[in-house]
């Protein structure tokens, strides 16, 4: 969005044209007691001059009054397909004033993720197609397990059709099925429930701590039972979870433990890159994710018999040693020689991504940290966060507004997002809740606001994104 350049319609073109000289983008909006009548650019006083018209005659005598405008609130989509009709646009409120302008060279919105493909990306893909292996079978799907095998240091790794495919081939690997328990956190993204239900298995959700939104490893000893099997660790938002008292309880009571790293790619505990304690570690590759293959997820394991098991189950069940003799019932959770062509691509860079994420964290940090109405992410004992999202929390005094600051933020064209809603409360999980109440889930669900954290996002944008953040709460609380 931009100033406004504002004249009245009484005045005379030699002022709009200083105005518009100032300005730098050759436009002035014309109003009457108020009320916008007209839009004028610098080249309609030069047709207008052309024709006899003279500098010291009045705006409104060349304004053109059939100005094209949008009402406040208008999605960002519609606003570009405008601007390729219009160069100019006014934003109208709905007492019809004028809030805000946008034009054709400098309007963008502030995207919450975006991928970003200037490596090898195209080359990999070409050589796909030009050697035809375009499906499951090819060099490159070898060449990103091995390379992201190297980054995570975990030896048994295996590329997957996306990150719920992941989870869910994990539990399957793992023995785990029906009649069996499985320990999740309320406090995630679906997949995870979703996966130990595709299972056969049985969801037992808990809450998360108050410190960090990650499982709380205080409640989950008070909830194994002789059916629970395995423990699902999610790493939120780029926060690892306290693995050493999760593995520790896994241990006494003979449990897997599998860490969803979803979102999680770059982050480390204890010096260790995420997913390599556990028994099984899984990585998605959304396109919102920190390097993305569209779709497409990473599986693995601590033991080489679990791997080899998922990888039969990932193809069909098929015998590795007989073609088309199915030994399991099987799926098909294969990832593409297309997709991992630009995995391969974005695995070259990872190290830039991770540092840019924790760059633009930083900056998040200096413009944020004094405003006292804000918890904000942070590293942790042990944990070196990849910061997916900037994920801040409102002061509960002011939880209310969430959704309305939300809103004003999504008019400026800044593309945020609430926190997960707590699985409890959705219909296909509310016979999972538990008799005790999931206080901290429903808090964090209430007061959370991601903000954008594109690897190319520009130190302006962040600034800009703050000063609306701060300007949004003033405007919720003042």
């Amino acid at each position: 969005m931009n100033k406004i350049t504002s004249i009245d319609s009484n005045a005379i073109l030699k002022d709009a044209l200083n105005l518009m000289n100032e300005d730098g983008y050759g436009v002035c909006y014309v109003f009457q007691k108020n009320v916008l009548v007209g839009i004028m650019t610098d080249g309609d006083i030069r047709r207008g001059l052309v024709k006899g018209i003279l500098l010291d005659d009045k705006v409104k005598k060349i304004m053109n009054k059939n100005f094209f405008s949008l009402p406040l609130g208008t999605s960002a989509n519609k606003i570009q397909t405008s601007l390729e009709k219009y160069k100019f646009i006014p934003i109208i409120d709905e007492k019809g004033n004028i809030v805000s302008t946008v034009n054709n060279k400098t309007y963008h919105n502030i995207p919450l993720v975006q991928p970003l493909f200037n490596g090898n990306e195209k080359k990999y893909l070409t050589e796909c197609i030009e050697t035809g292996w375009i499906s499951s079978q090819g060099s490159f799907v070898t060449k990103f397990e091995k390379i992201f095998s190297k980054y995570s240091s975990c030896p048994n790794t295996l590329a997957v059709s996306n990150g719920t495919s992941a989870l869910h081939l994990s539990i399957c690997a793992l023995g785990i099925g029906e009649g069996d328990e499985v320990i999740i956190p309320d406090f995630t993204f679906a997949a995870v429930i979703n996966a130990v239900i595709y299972s056969g298995a049985k969801p037992v959700i808990i809450d998360v701590n108050k410190r960090d939104m990650t499982i709380d490893s205080t409640l989950i000893e008070k909830n194994i039972t002789k059916k629970t099997k395995a423990i699902i660790a999610v790493h939120l938002y780029g926060y690892s979870a306290n693995m050493e008292k999760i593995l520790k309880i896994a241990k006494k009571h003979g449990l897997y433990v599998i860490e969803d790293c979803a979102e999680a790619l770059g982050t480390f505990y204890k010096d260790k890159h995420v997913g390599i304690v556990g028994d099984a570690a899984t990585f998605s590759f959304f396109g919102n994710k920190t390097i993305s293959t569209g779709e497409g997820g990473m599986l693995q394991f601590k033991r080489k018999k679990h791997l080899n098991f998922a990888k039969k189950l990932r193809d069909h069940g098929m015998s590795q040693n007989k073609r088309y003799w199915h030994e399991e019932v099987g799926f098909n959770y294969r990832l593409t020689n297309l997709q991992s062509a630009v995995g391969v691509a974005q695995m070259e860079k990872i190290d830039f991504f991770v540092k840019r994420k924790r760059e633009i964290a930083k900056k998040y940090d200096s413009y944020l940290s004094t405003f006292d109405k804000l918890i904000l992410p942070k590293d942790g004992k042990n944990i070196k966060n990849s910061f997916w999202l900037y994920t801040v929390l409102l002061d509960e005094s002011i939880s209310m507004y969430r959704d309305k600051i939300i809103s004003i933020l999504t008019k400026s064209d800044i593309e945020v997002r609430p926190t997960f809603n707590p699985l409890h409360l959705m219909p296909p999980y509310i016979k999972y809740k538990p008799k005790y109440s999931l206080t901290n889930s429903i808090s964090f669900s209430e007061r959370g606001i991601s903000l954008p954290t594109s690897i190319n996002m520009t130190n302006e944008e962040i600034q800009f994104v703050c000063d609306r953040l701060v300007i949004a709460i003033h405007r919720c609380i003042d």
